[in-house]
């Protein structure tokens, strides 16, 4: 997996991984790791709402009096096309190195707003950069390890217990791997009240640096915030999401967001070949994704 240069080391993926990766499956079962977006769908409170409006329809075009092939259209013809408003950090996704900034400046991981940001988005690390990520996959299924169905709300993962549900589960996370984190958040999808009992908990800081240390080329989970809110270790002075400036604006490792993980929980899948293909959309801090895991 090629990074465009502002990528950095620890984004990085070697050809050998790659390889190793595609070897990895030996059943041919294949798992949606995205659940389909909808009009008013819940999403983190300051996102834009995600929108389907139809823009051309068969009735709309005669009603118009619009023919777009002309007259000579004896069977009726007709199409329809839609216009979809959204976030980029709507349902699956994945954050670009802009989409997080910090400091008097507002830098990003090889950026900051006074020299990289236009009116039509940031320069330097937007989604036009995302790589395609075609790498090793592990889940660690949290919940479960847990005996539970889902984590309660606002409830920190550590390190040490990232590390102790890897061994429970027999798999090691290595140098270039996906990781994926399953709190249990979308087993409730897309029942407000129920997700809200179980929203924001995730990786906190120990966690943050336990997936550093070993060189993951990206982590996720299936919440919208992936780590842990409110922080609790926010530092002095006080930073509300530290996992995310370690990760994501120092070390350049992408992050997964509303990764959808049920399945591979029912079946016990923690090690699969992960496929992502991000839009390459110039000035997007993100990109909506349907990843997939092969085993």
């Amino acid at each position: 997996m090629s990074i465009e240069p502002d990528g950095g080391p620890a984004a990085q993926q070697r050809t050998a991984d790659v390889l190793a990766a595609l070897s990895l499956p030996t059943r041919g079962s294949t798992y949606s790791l995205a659940l389909p977006r909808f009009t008013g769908m819940p999403l983190f409170g300051s996102h834009p709402p995600f929108q389907v409006t139809m823009y051309c329809t068969p009735n709309g075009l005669r009603g118009d009096g619009r023919e777009p092939w002309g007259p000579g259209n004896q069977v009726n013809l007709g199409y329809m096309a839609e216009v979809v408003t959204a976030t980029s950090h709507s349902g699956a996704h994945v954050d670009a190195l802009a989409h997080m900034t910090i400091g008097d400046d507002d830098h990003w991981y090889g950026g900051n707003a006074r020299d990289h940001l236009g009116d039509r988005g940031p320069k330097r690390g937007d989604a036009s950069t995302l790589p395609p990520f075609i790498t090793r996959g592990v889940m660690l299924d949290v919940p479960a390890y847990r005996g539970l169905q889902a984590l309660p709300a606002h409830d920190p993962v550590t390190g040490d217990e990232l590390e102790a549900v890897a061994t429970h589960q027999g798999v090691e996370v290595r140098r270039g791997d996906v990781v994926l984190v399953r709190s249990g958040y979308l087993a409730h999808w897309p029942d407000r009240d129920a997700l809200d009992r179980h929203k924001a908990a995730g990786p906190d800081i120990s966690a943050a640096r336990w997936l550093l240390a070993r060189g993951v080329v990206a982590a996720g989970s299936d919440t919208e915030t992936f780590e842990v809110q409110p922080a609790p270790e926010p530092g002095n002075p006080a930073n509300p999401q530290p996992v995310h400036t370690l990760l994501l604006i120092e070390n350049a490792i992408y992050l997964f967001e509303s990764i959808w993980l049920e399945e591979l929980s029912r079946d016990a899948v923690y090690e699969f070949l992960f496929i992502a293909l991000p839009l390459k959309i110039e000035g997007a801090t993100g990109s909506m994704l349907d990843p997939i895991a092969i085993v």
